[in-house]
Order: C-alpha cells, then sequence, then structure tokens
C-alpha cells in the first residue's frame, strides 16, 4: 500500500491517479473483487450527504465489506469528544474510517491519532474523491485527459482546489473564474503549479467567465454558498453576479464541450435553470462515477488486506 491516508489528491502521485482511473473503467464494467470481505469500515459525516455517502456505502458492500454510519449527534468531533480520542478508538473497531468534517484540520487529527486508513470525504480545503471522480468522467466523455483544457466558473472552494491539484497531475490544462476574494489558496496554486510543470499542463487564474471559457474542452461550475457558509448567502449572490453557467458562456466553449457540477445544484443561480438538463451536460454520468472510482480507490488501500 502505497498511500495509507487519502486526505488530498497530492497524497497521490500522477502515476496512482491514472491507474485509479483504469481500475474504475474496469470495475465499472465487471464485478468487484471482494476485497473488502470481513472488513468495516466508519463514516463519519458532520456534514449531509448523498452522493458522498451513499456511493461509499454501495462500494463498500460490492467490495464485500460493511460500513456503519456515524452523524454528528452522535459523534460530536471534537466537541463531546476531541478527535484524537475518537480516532484511537475507532481504529480497535473498523478497518478504515471515511471522514466529511467542517475543518480539513480535523481530519489531519484523525489520520496522525488513527491506525487504519483515513479517506476525505469532503473537508473545507479539499474534496478529492470528486476531482478523480471528474478525471474519470472526463477520460470517458474525451478519450484521454492530456492536453484537454477545463475552464472552473466561480468561487475557488474545495472542489476547485482538489480538481485544479487532479488537472495539473494529469496534463490537464485548468483555468478558474472567480470574482475578487475568492480565489483558491495560495498554497494550492503554487502545489498546483508545481504539479503542472511536470506534466506540461497550464493553470491559469482570471476573473472574467468568458475568458476562461474560451475553446475549452471542459467547462465546470459549482454551488456559490457551500455548507456551512448560509449567513453568506445575500452577499456571495451579488459578488458572483455574472458568473453564472448558461447557454451564452458555454457557446464560447469548443462545440463539443461538456458541463460538469459535482451536485447538489443551485439551478437559477451558479447554473441557468435548464441547463443541466441540456446537451453539454454530463452530470449524472458524473454522479455516477464517484461509485466507481471510490470502489478503486478502496481497493488501491486495501487490495492485499493488512
Amino acid at each position: 500500500m502505497l498511500v495509507r491516508d487519502i486526505l488530498s489528491v497530492a497524497d497521490l502521485t500522477a502515476e496512482e491517479v491514472n491507474g485509479l482511473i483504469d481500475s474504475a473503467s474496469k470495475l465499472k464494467r465487471r464485478k468487484a473483487p471482494p476485497v473488502l470481505k470481513d472488513k468495516i469500515l466508519a463514516l463519519i459525516f458532520e456534514k449531509p450527504s448523498l452522493r458522498t455517502r451513499a456511493s461509499f456505502e454501495v462500494a463498500i458492500r460490492e467490495l464485500g465489506g460493511q460500513c456503519f454510519y456515524l452523524s454528528p449527534e452522535e459523534v460530536g468531533l471534537g466537541k463531546r469528544e476531541p478527535v484524537s480520542d475518537v480516532a484511537r478508538v475507532l481504529s480497535r473497531y473498523v478497518h478504515g474510517i471515511i471522514a466529511r468534517t467542517f475543518s480539513h484540520q480535523t481530519l489531519k487529527v484523525l489520520a496522525e491519532y488513527a491506525s487504519v486508513p483515513v479517506v476525505n470525504a469532503l473537508s473545507d480545503h479539499e474534496h478529492p474523491c470528486q476531482a478523480l471522480g471528474d478525471l474519470l468522467t472526463i477520460r470517458e466523455k474525451k478519450g484521454r485527459l492530456g492536453g484537454l483544457t477545463l475552464a472552473f466558473i466561480g468561487d475557488g472552494n474545495n472542489v476547485a482546489h482538489s480538481l485544479m491539484l487532479a488537472c495539473a497531475m494529469t496534463g490537464v490544462n485548468f483555468r478558474i473564474a472567480s470574482p475578487a476574494g475568492y480565489e483558491v489558496r495560495e498554497e494550492v496554486l503554487n502545489k498546483a503549479r508545481e504539479l503542472a510543470a511536470a506534466s506540461g499542463a497550464e493553470v491559469l487564474c482570471v476573473r472574467e467567465p468568458r475568458e476562461a471559457a474560451k475553446e475549452v474542452d471542459v467547462v465546470y461550475t459549482d454551488v456559490w454558498t457551500s455548507m456551512g457558509q448560509e449567513a453568506e448567502t445575500d452577499k456571495r449572490r451579488r459578488d458572483f453576479a455574472g458568473y453564472q453557467v448558461g447557454e451564452g458562456l458555454l457557446a464560447v466553449a469548443k462545440p463539443d464541450a461538456i458541463l460538469m457540477h459535482p451536485m447538489p445544484a443551485h439551478h437559477g443561480e451558479e447554473v441557468a435553470v435548464g441547463v443541466l438538463d441540456s446537451r453539454w451536460s454530463v452530470v449524472f454520468d458524473q454522479a455516477e462515477n464517484r461509485l466507481h472510482i471510490q470502489k478503486a480507490l478502496l481497493v488501491h488501500l486495501f487490495q492485499g488486506g493488512r
């Protein structure tokens, strides 16, 4: 096992990322091997989830394992009980921990004190499983990754961070258009540029959505207000005015461009009403591929047993 904890896309090598995509493609077409037989995983979620929770639970069961879900009320990470204690106790019960947390620091503490693999199922800093599934979808639709160009329109959030790193690793040119004050974090940008230098990709940050989307292969957007930011909703709607992805913006991309969104989507905000049902959209294939890439990731972590 080359990587025990997956907290960031950058915890994987470019070779591993491409290997995971290959593995996921195969697992999508055939029955999954029972690599999790006699293994139990814990899902600790501080935030609500549809795709991430459901896809992980199905993936674990398809791989022959079992899992159980722990809600915020049941655990109270860092409130009812120190994160370090939770990590050490669960390590005595389970073979792995899938965690969705508000703070990325919580994940780091879980990984530090757990003696079993910890996988990031979303934090305020990254969403690596989403980005890996996105690359699987892009390769399915375009037949390759290297040399393609993706435009991310909107907030430089956790999804943008992971996707930027994943694209930089695999030779996909990454452009992001964000309003002032909503850029990706500098340390993530620097890491992405370092990875892009090795793969031959380009990383570009701009203000204007049309500049980012011009002649790209993939247009990608996400919600303007993420979980935990509800108090900022009105301000964000004002700040992101002009960043909605609609037919006009998609028209400046390549004629065969695809539209991606990690969902849940706010129709009429970051995406125009009806666009997710348009000819450009691949969002439901994208959602399905979360299952297959997570099966591949679990096989990668547990193949050969512990």
